[in-house]
């Protein structure tokens, strides 16, 4: 068996005293492991940090083995990436996201997206629209994916201002009635039609709110896993504060 196709390093372990063994996250196989011979080298240790991006060819005797990669670094980012402690945070909270997703199933979309934040972690306005989005995508792949696009109880999709915290359905405002302040703030540019540009900021702390909540009760809960301190992290730098995460 033999592939070869394009990732992003998520991480690794060592494994015996040369090799590790590999996550990556590829255009068309998914989350994939695999073993890299001389991965301690000096030569391949820069290549396996996570971000990068990298060619990759992986073999097996058999398609249900772990198998082994060979690799070949295409966008070494990981430099840049630890000269910010941001882009560092925002790695490795993505990273750490993406090696919860299912292995061996594509993720195209998740990769593309992947990818471009990694090529651009340092772009300090872009990044924080593009980690939500990633988020709401992750959701989504693993099946908990939000309808935001009309209320869970008239089927409108004006005036939707809040979203459900039990089915991840928009509600309006009119339909929120009592029940308002159980409610989940839903963002203006997440809306239908979306919303001015930029983002104010507290529009950016509800959305990341949000997300977390399905995270936290979707993801992270089931597992038995607390979230990466990465997330609060990065968005302590967005002066978002510990309340966004």
């Amino acid at each position: 068996m033999e592939w070869q196709d394009r990732g992003v390093v998520l991480g690794g372990r060592a494994y015996g005293e040369t090799s590790v063994i590999v996550e990556l996250l590829t255009a068309e196989h998914g989350r994939h492991l695999g073993l890299v011979q001389g991965g301690r080298s000096r030569r391949l240790r820069p290549v396996l940090q996570p971000g990068n991006a990298v060619a990759a060819t992986w073999r097996a005797r058999i398609d249900h083995h772990m198998g082994a990669f060979l690799i070949e670094g295409l966008a070494l980012r990981a430099a840049r990436i630890m000269d910010s402690a941001a882009a560092l945070h925002a790695v490795n909270h993505l990273c750490g996201l993406a090696r919860l997703l299912p292995e061996r199933e594509p993720q195209p979309v998740l990769h593309a997206m992947l990818d471009a934040m990694m090529e651009g972690v340092e772009e300090r306005e872009a990044l924080p629209l593009q980690m939500l989005q990633f988020e709401l995508a992750f959701l989504a792949a693993l099946g908990f994916g939000l309808d935001l696009a009309s209320c869970a109880a008239t089927g409108a999709s004006e005036d939707l201002h809040f979203v459900s915290p039990k089915t991840g359905r928009a509600v309006s405002l009119g339909a929120a009635g009592i029940y308002a302040d159980r409610l989940l703030t839903l963002p203006r540019f997440l809306r239908p039609g979306g919303g001015a540009a930029p983002v104010p900021p507290e529009d950016l702390a509800a959305a990341f709110r949000l997300t977390d909540h399905f995270l936290s009760r979707d993801v992270f809960g089931p597992r038995h896993i607390a979230p990466t301190p990465s997330r609060r992290a990065y968005l302590a730098t967005l002066g978002a504060g510990p309340g966004a995460a």
